[in-house]
């Protein structure tokens, strides 16, 4: 059976998109794997499903897959593309909307400038929220990989993330410890491991090993966190800009209870079909 996708990306992060707003999404975890391939499919790092909302609280429901068929709670850069994307399909004439996703309502927001800001919600830090089993409270844990001891803040941003401060993004061990930190024990949901160089008060680079994906050009939920966890640990000062390998993210948090807000871009690639 053939069918109708949108390719888009958020600052390098990319995603292949579908429209099931006028039938049921019926696609197995197979056909995902087989639709996020690079080589055998279209490619991507998570593939994104534009569906009905369940009632009157929201005005779409929004599903996300990562590339090994998995479905995740929640997907920023994917947040902001979900945004175009329905505008560009006329699905909407609105510039504010609220969205279902397995972690809550998110409320992103088109701007006139063409990017687009995202209401991510409050980060979590209660680690059995996250979830993390730790025999200690607080927001910076000691993890054991391959021998060594690490430091990471543990913190979800409607999904759970591990950020390290590190010196230099380019030298990190993203790609050896990234998938050991990923499905560490003490994850027992995985973990998106992260990687934050601080520049200054205002501005980091980061790099993020995804879980189901593997290191992308940019996560926005990653960004997010990173942000949260510098502010918290008294290194950051909001708004912070951060600069990823696929491009620059502007993150605020006022702290406590209050949202975390992400603004950046989205980009159409291509539309296509594939035969599943």
């Amino acid at each position: 059976m053939k069918h109708v996708f949108t390719k888009m990306e958020g600052a390098g992060n990319d995603f292949v998109v579908f429209d099931a707003t006028a039938h049921a999404f019926d696609l197995t975890a197979a056909q995902l794997r087989k639709v996020a391939d690079r080589h055998f499919g279209v490619g991507c790092d998570q593939i994104l499903v534009v569906e009905k909302a369940s009632g009157p609280q929201a005005d779409f429901g929004y599903r996300i897959f990562n590339a090994d068929g998995g479905e995740v709670e929640q997907c920023g850069n994917g947040a902001r593309c979900f945004v175009k994307f329905v505008h560009l399909r006329g699905l909407t004439a609105k510039t504010a909307l609220r969205v279902e996703t397995l972690s809550g309502l998110i409320e992103p927001r088109l701007e006139s400038d063409g990017e687009v800001n995202v209401n991510m919600g409050a980060p979590v830090l209660a680690l059995v929220d996250v979830p993390f089993t730790a025999a200690r409270p607080g927001l910076v844990q000691t993890i054991g990989v391959d021998g060594l001891e690490v430091e990471v803040a543990v913190l979800s941003m409607g999904n759970p993330h591990a950020v390290q401060v590190v010196a230099d993004v380019d030298t990190a061990p993203v790609g050896t410890q990234g998938p050991l930190i990923e499905r560490h024990p003490q994850f027992p949901n995985r973990v998106n491991a992260g990687y934050m160089q601080v520049i200054d008060r205002h501005s980091i680079r980061l790099r993020v090993f995804e879980r189901g994906a593997g290191e992308t050009l940019a996560c926005g939920t990653g960004a997010c966190a990173a942000v949260v966890s510098g502010i918290e640990r008294g290194l950051l000062d909001s708004p912070v800009t951060v600069q990823t390998r696929g491009g620059r993210l502007t993150i605020a948090w006022l702290g406590g209870d209050n949202p975390v807000w992400m603004k950046g871009p989205a980009t159409c690639v291509f539309e296509g079909t594939i035969e599943l």
